[in-house]
């Protein structure tokens, strides 16, 4: 499976959504669509993104009892998404029983990933405010060993961790990182960050891109110069 860059469509609205991926004319993207515009447009956002040949990721990081998030899955697994994800925080048992429900009957699934630690979270955060008292780093590997031991295809984690996770998980266990950001942009509120060509250097294996190419003042030019460095390069 190849690197690719996915771009997080963080938009209040469904029509802005389109309107900027009218932008990328004869381009087939890997978009990811999150909890503001899902919770605001519902699965017929999805359904158009998908009929305009796009690949997706849908971000919805499902966090509950296995039997809730083993039915949820059920559901997200007919709207033909790509890939979707949930918290490695719910325990083996809840990702196990998420992948019983989002593999089809005849036996397909879109990717399922878990959510490590968020990029936002720094080791002081961690250890005062959760009272998890391990280094960042061994908890990151952790979940993901957790994950790995449940059946997923990957986790969500910063680019930083993507090398340990791939000594910890194998080769092709999926690292899909956010926190990615160009070496002349600011860092916004995420702690644990690193350009494309850094994040290519560490095994990333998707790279996660929002502000710096949505609100670029070319969008698509923005989005070539991410394919050049963490794909092309």
């Amino acid at each position: 499976m190849g690197k690719d860059v996915m771009v997080a469509l963080d938009f209040k609205s469904g029509e802005e959504a389109l309107n900027f991926l009218d932008q990328f004319t004869g381009k087939q993207l890997y978009v990811k669509v999150g909890m503001e515009l899902y919770y605001a447009e519902g699965p017929s956002i999805i359904r158009e993104i998908k009929k305009r040949g796009h690949k997706l990721f849908l971000d919805l990081k499902l966090h509950d009892i296995p039997n809730t998030v083993e039915k949820a899955m059920a559901v997200l697994s007919r709207l033909d998404v790509d890939m979707v994800n949930l918290h490695a925080a719910g325990t083996i048992e809840m990702m196990k029983a998420a992948l019983r429900g989002l593999t089809r009957e005849d036996g397909t699934r879109p990717l399922l990933i878990a959510v490590t630690q968020l990029t936002s979270t720094s080791q002081e955060r961690m250890q005062k405010e959760l009272l998890i008292p391990e280094e960042l780093d061994q908890v990151v590997i952790q979940y993901a060993k957790n994950a790995a031991e449940a059946g997923l295809d990957g986790v969500v984690c910063s680019p930083l961790e993507s090398g340990k996770i791939h000594e910890a998980c194998g080769s092709g266990f999926l690292t899909v990182t956010p926190g990615v950001r160009f070496d002349d942009a600011s860092k916004g509120d995420q702690v644990r960050v690193t350009t494309p060509a850094k994040a290519k250097e560490l095994g990333s294996d998707y790279i996660v891109v929002g502000r710096p190419i949505t609100q670029a003042e070319d969008p698509v030019a923005a989005y070539e110069r991410c394919v050049s460095e963490f794909v092309n390069a």
